[in-house]
């Protein structure tokens, strides 16, 4: 590896949002401890988990300052004691501490290869945004063939995720999004898209299915969309996997779900699920790998960006004016 002991690096300095996101050219190489791995970053993924961590609001998140992101892929060039089944060299997708960077510390256990003939770059979202869209919509919705599931801003990294293996389990696919963005949804195979900015999705989802509902909710918008979600359901058997809040936070109470909104609502952290049911994340990840060696998925293609532009492309992201994945990259 290098042998220099300090490396470039976006500090966030503040909580006052990607705003305060500083490129420094002096943060410590980390050094990795028992069970971990050190990864020289290729490509890193920007995620809207990295601005809740930037305002602040992400529960339990680090304090500022500190090297913003946690999804990168690169090159192992350095391992701890006691690291078994990743060798020098390998290179491998992972979350972690210190993304946006040119080296991270990974934990081994978390460090999945890449697959065959994919790069760092195509292979980010695969630890993230692949297993929740396949969480939410498998283990933990339920959703099965001839079933609706809607899904929202299905033009996202998660959403297209989730449009393309809706799909693939036979389920009729109600996307949303904003206007500029319905042809990549379309594309996706998604068989009906609707106006995410509109503020008639209720009345528009329950016209597509006869006035029932669907059978399925993923909700990642948050704010407003939130109620939207409840009231698109169908009435008792319904269930909304809640997985994201940008829009703002959204209440619910015990009167409404007994007299208003009978439905069944699930919430979902990625991180939580990989430490607390393991077993489940375990079987989501198997899937995935199934269905790429299958040629159900194919490699992702995300919007680059200089790792000095982290703040444009978070800022980007916040504004919902991208589409897909994004990445920075340190080289």
């Amino acid at each position: 590896m290098n042998a220099s002991a300090t490396m470039r690096a976006l500090q966030q300095v503040s909580f006052d949002g990607p705003q305060d996101l500083r490129l420094i050219d002096d943060a410590p190489v980390p050094v990795p401890g028992p069970g971990e791995v050190l990864v020289r970053v290729a490509a890193a993924g920007v995620n809207f988990a990295d601005i809740s961590k930037a305002y602040g609001t992400f529960l339990d998140g680090p304090r500022p300052p500190y090297v913003a992101g946690f999804e990168a892929a690169g090159q192992v060039v350095a391992v701890g004691d006691a690291v078994t089944g990743v060798q020098l060299g390998a290179r491998v997708v992972g979350i972690g501490d210190g993304a946006f960077a040119e080296y991270m510390v990974l934990p081994a256990a978390a460090a999945a290869a890449l697959p065959p003939g994919w790069t760092e770059q195509q292979v980010l979202g695969l630890v993230v945004n692949w297993p929740t869209a396949l969480a939410a919509l498998r283990p933990l919705g339920g959703i099965a063939a001839g079933q609706t599931v809607l899904i929202h801003a299905a033009a996202g990294a998660t959403g297209q995720a989730a449009v393309t293996l809706a799909k693939h389990y036979g389920a009729t696919v109600i996307a949303a999004a904003s206007p500029g963005k319905h042809e990549v949804v379309r594309a996706l195979g998604a068989d009906h898209v609707l106006n995410s900015l509109s503020g008639d999705l209720t009345n528009e989802v329950l016209s597509l299915t006869g006035g029932l509902g669907v059978d399925l909710v993923l909700e990642s918008a948050g704010g407003a969309t939130f109620a939207a979600s409840l009231t698109s359901a169908k009435r008792v058997t319904g269930r909304v996997v809640v997985f994201g809040l940008p829009g703002g936070e959204a209440s619910i109470t015990n009167w409404e779900l007994v007299y208003k909104h009978q439905v069944q609502i699930i919430g979902l952290n990625i991180g939580v699920l990989i430490q607390a049911a393991p077993q489940i994340f375990g079987d989501v990840m198997g899937e995935l790998f199934s269905l790429i060696a299958a040629g159900v998925l194919s490699p992702g293609c995300p919007s680059a960006y200089d790792l000095a532009d982290g703040p444009k492309a978070l800022a980007e992201l916040e504004a919902r004016a991208t589409v897909g994945k994004l990445a920075l990259i340190p080289a």
